[in-house]
């Protein structure tokens, strides 16, 4: 991440956007079985960073994603970091990330 994007959150806001990206990155593995995605995108693995979730054929954390957009970087940053993760899986972590929060606003 850019190191001089950082922006001050108050105690309150962090814990707030580190719940919700955890449960973001929860519904992604949750929903990956019933979303029309030919492969899962993200997978979890106790043999691969003790469980963390991760993208598909890669060690990098789907956490590392959410990370990059919410310091100011953009989607082209993030994939020149991480080579090993493909732009459709990227996007396709976005999407279901979206649609967790779509359906959820929805049902509230």
């Amino acid at each position: 991440m850019s190191g001089g994007n950082a922006r001050p959150f108050s105690r309150d806001a962090l814990y707030l956007r580190r719940a919700t990206r955890s449960a973001l990155c929860r519904a992604i593995l949750g929903r990956q079985d019933k979303m029309p995605i030919k492969a899962p995108v993200i997978h979890n693995d106790p043999d691969i960073l003790g469980g963390t979730p991760v993208f598909v054929g890669t060690r990098v954390p789907a956490q590392s994603l959410f990370d990059y957009l919410e310091g100011g970087d953009t989607l082209d940053e993030f994939l020149r970091q991480f080579p090993s993760v493909r732009r459709d899986q990227a996007i396709a972590a976005l999407e279901l990330a979206r649609d967790s929060v779509l359906t959820s606003a929805r049902s509230a």
